[in-house]
């Protein structure tokens, strides 16, 4: 069974943070951590955004979005989070 992820984006955020953000979104999709990444609101300043992988790559996709992150100085604007009820049911 697959793993779910979960990001919190802010929804207010620079264009070269929203460029990085779209960067690290394309990147999860290329190395082949999931096919889709799904996008909804939490509340009036966050997204959530979830994406399924395969339970093998969950710690090594989890590794990858922290580096992401902090390389490219986008801590403030998105954060891998633990624990969320999810909407969305996963085919």
């Amino acid at each position: 069974m697959n793993k779910t992820i979960h990001l919190r984006i802010k929804k207010e955020i620079d264009r070269a943070s929203e460029a990085k953000v779209l960067k690290l979104k394309g990147t999860l999709i290329t190395k082949g951590y999931t096919e889709i990444i799904h996008i909804k609101d939490e509340s009036e300043d966050f997204y959530l955004n979830t994406f399924s992988t395969d339970p093998d790559k969950k710690k090594e996709a989890e590794n990858y979005v922290l580096e992401f992150i902090a390389s490219n100085g986008i801590n403030d604007s998105i954060s891998l989070i633990d624990n969320v009820k999810s909407n969305f049911i996963l085919l």
